[in-house]
């Protein structure tokens, strides 16, 4: 070393003013091989930035040599060195803090460094002229130097700015997440929205259809009636063209095709319809394509799930797979937690690769020695080294971060801005009633019930940090708050994962909580086991070793990747826009969208919390005077002595619908009771498929005479009961026939339909036209 920083003590003006501009703009600390001896540059550099590598120094599998060029290597790069070299610890971890300072210099494109040197080089001819051989080594040096720091395919960055482990991590609970989604489709969507089922998707389709004929009969008047239309503007002639340019186009074959057969096909919000069940033949024969594409979404599912990597092919079709159910869902596809996954697969399109599915696109595995003289990353073993992967975009982790932003502000300001003082300071006694009267409760619930009310006063306050403070956090650009703000969203749906079956709405929420997390986080606190489970893939572990020792070397995003994901980041901040909007004004709408596609929405839940549990119990007869059979559903509170299930992140949807019903009012206001209460009398098996038990036959499975007319209801109604968590301090009520203990009180409070007398199914039939 002392021979290298010799020729500093003797040097020219021209060379201190040279080391003062490669100083600053040299893109990383530098590693010198063979530093040539009449370059005084180099030597500024070598003692400014770097380590000057005698000849024979034993680097991983390659040594370096007294021949050949210099090559130049940034110092993180190198993880194996002989001690022989008089390697320094401490100077180097010196060096990797000044690079943490100077990272917004690190970034200096290469455009600019050139300029730099041009402009240096200039100076200097013009105070001092050089001899020809002196500006011709000092501008050979320059050129060499300039021309191995700036062109590096892959430079090294911070794990704390890496996202591959973290996107595998997101895109296997995304999996989980579909995987139950199309679960439910699976097993409940010929109940629903098939054939015989209570919605048909075929009724959405037939009104889609005639709504999208008679706007293109209204568009064909208009194309008659523009014909005699002279333009007031007729002498501009540039303005002529431009209009018959764009008329021409809009009035295409192609486009004329796109605008029937989908644009104009709407539904009752002039929205069009995205489903792939526009291209089924037979409508009356949709159980097939509802299964066929529920099937699909699943084995997508599985294979980004146990690959831990997706395409835009795989992401695209969850997508329309997902998109195509919400559009003939109707009110079972109404919940909020719908159009949100939807809006998060929509970005995650932005965040794989188009064709790959390796989880590290861009990384190859090559021999040591020739990733050191590439500037790759050698692995522990030193035999093998991973060269620089394709980074993850990083506008779109910051449009997924904002939209679970948006997601948890939206939540909260709706309570803040609710009319229930039960969410206000003076009362905040929403929580001694939230459990009980939530829609779906799981086996802990009554136990959190029944915690003292000082602590249901904390979790009220505690819910409006989590939903109105924290937030804020995920925005933040220092990588401490922003960690803390994940960690404390994800803390937060595991709680009320813990707390009743909310659907899958939780664990969708934890998916966009994992972006606040980066590799090193990670690497660092998962254990080594859940890495394995969780992030592991056949090329994990040599990058967790890179993670590991703090060198990741990335390669440069392509053109179309940034162009795409610039893309991308315009459009979702251009539809927020409403959205930013809604939530500042006082009457929040909750999940609602503003753009036709529905690619961005508003969400929020429990604005109001009830405090009474009312349920809707369905009972039928045979006889209009007698006895009447109560139909039991599979999760939803009926009979009192049986507890809770834990179905989450499985989903019933007829059982929520039911609460949905109870606490919306009256009847009217859910018009698909009738048809449901119809395809129970009728007991057609779809129907009937999505309850527990038909008390007209046995069990389900078990074998029943059809053709026993006796056996069959004709008259059926709905009675309205208040329920209560049974108090085991409080025991007054006795045990069943079993000895079972009650789980649940409850009360009748009257008729919910009909308010008077008995339906049949001749007046349900009627009602079900009619709505």
């Amino acid at each position: 070393m002392a021979k290298a920083s010799r020729p500093l003590r003797t040097r020219s003006s021209n060379q201190r003013f040279l080391f003062v501009i490669f100083s600053l703009f040299t893109p990383a600390p530098l590693i010198s091989f063979h530093a040539p001896t009449n370059s005084y540059v180099a030597h500024a550099l070598a003692a400014n930035h770097a380590r000057v590598i005698r000849p024979g120094t034993q680097i991983g599998a390659s040594r370096c040599t007294n021949n050949g060029p210099s090559l130049f290597l940034p110092v993180k790069d190198i993880m194996e060195m002989d001690d022989s070299s008089g390697y320094n610890k401490e100077q180097e971890s010196r060096s990797r803090r000044r690079w943490s300072r100077k990272n917004a210099v690190l970034r200096v494109k290469k455009s600019v460094t050139v300029f730099a040197s041009v402009i240096a080089s200039s100076f200097l001819l013009a105070v001092k002229p050089a001899s020809a051989v002196e500006l011709s080594s000092i501008l050979s040096s320059a050129t060499e130097l300039l021309k191995t720091a700036t062109t590096t395919a892959n430079p090294t960055t911070s794990p704390s700015s890496s996202y591959l482990l973290t996107r595998i991590l997101f895109l296997r609970f995304l999996a989980i997440v579909y995987t139950a989604a199309f679960s439910v489709a699976k097993f409940q969507n010929k109940g629903l929205i098939g054939d015989n089922g209570i919605s048909p998707a075929r009724n959405i389709l037939n009104a889609a259809d005639r709504r999208g004929e008679a706007k293109s009969a209204r568009r064909k008047e208009w194309l008659e009636q523009r014909k005699n239309y002279t333009s007031t503007a007729s002498s501009n002639n540039s303005t002529n063209f431009v209009v018959k340019c764009k008329n021409k186009l809009l009035d295409c074959p192609p486009a004329t095709a796109f605008r029937d057969k989908f644009w104009h096909r709407i539904d009752r919000r002039d929205r069009p319809l995205p489903t792939l069940l526009w291209f089924a033949r037979d409508r009356n024969n949709l159980n097939p394509w509802l299964d066929g594409l529920a099937n699909v979404g699943l084995i997508l599912s599985a294979m980004m799930f146990a690959t831990g990597s997706a395409n835009v092919v795989l992401m695209l079709g969850l997508w329309l797979i997902q998109r195509s159910f919400m559009a003939v869902g109707g009110s079972f596809y109404g919940y909020g937690w719908e159009p949100q996954l939807a809006e998060l697969t929509f970005h995650a399109l932005f965040l794989v690769p188009m064709l790959s599915m390796n989880p590290f696109f861009g990384s190859e595995v090559v021999p040591a020695a020739a990733a050191v003289a590439a500037g790759g990353v050698v692995s522990t073993s030193g035999m093998v080294a991973t060269k620089g992967a394709f980074p993850v975009p990083t506008l779109v982790i910051y449009g997924i971060r904002w939209y679970l932003f948006k997601i948890m502000i939206g939540a909260g300001l709706i309570k803040a801005k609710s009319s229930d003082p039960k969410w206000k300071p003076g009362n905040m006694s929403a929580m001694d009633y939230f459990y009980e009267t939530q829609p779906v409760p799981n086996p802990f619930t009554r136990y959190f019930h029944f915690m003292p009310k000082a602590w249901h006063r904390f979790e009220v306050w505690s819910n409006h940090f989590v939903e109105l403070v924290a937030p804020f956090l995920l925005l933040m650009p220092f990588r401490s708050l922003r960690l803390a703000g994940g960690l404390i969203q994800i803390m937060f749906q595991f709680i009320l994962i813990s707390s009743g079956n909310l659907s899958f709405l939780n664990w969708l929420t934890i998916v966009p909580a994992i972006f606040c997390l980066d590799d090193a986080f990670l690497v660092n606190n998962l254990p080594s086991l859940v890495q394995k489970i969780a992030l592991g893939t056949p090329t994990t572990q040599t990058y967790i070793q890179s993670v590991t020792s703090g060198a990741i070397s990335f390669r440069q995003a392509p053109i179309a990747r940034t162009i795409l994901s610039s893309a991308f980041f315009v459009l979702m901040a251009k539809l927020n826009i409403n959205v930013v909007r809604n939530l500042l004004a006082r009457p929040q709408l909750m999940n609602a969208s503003f753009d036709k596609m529905r690619l961005c929405g508003t969400y929020g839940a429990f604005g109001v919390v009830s405090e009474r549990r009312e349920e809707l119990i369905i009972e039928s007869a045979n006889n209009i005077n007698g006895p009447w059979k109560e139909y039991h559903f599979k999760v939803k509170p009926g009979d009192v002595h049986r507890r809770p299930k834990w179905i989450s992140p499985y989903h019933h949807r007829i059982d929520w619908q039911m609460w949905i019903a109870a606490v919306s009012g009256r009847v009217e206001r859910s018009p698909w009771i009738y048809r449901f209460l119809l395809k129970l009398l009728r007991q057609e098996k779809d129907v009937i498929g999505l309850l527990k038990s038909d008390p007209w036959k046995a069990e389900l499975g078990a074998e029943s005479n059809d053709d026993d007319s006796s056996n069959a209801p004709k008259y059926i109604r709905i009675e309205k009961y208040s329920y209560k968590f049974y108090d085991t301090n409080n025991a007054t009520i006795s045990n069943d026939d079993e000895g079972n203990k009650p789980y649940w009180v409850r009360e009748r409070l009257g008729r919910y339909f009909p308010r008077q007398g008995v339906a049949s199914a001749d007046i349900l039939e009627e009602l079900a036209n009619r709505h």
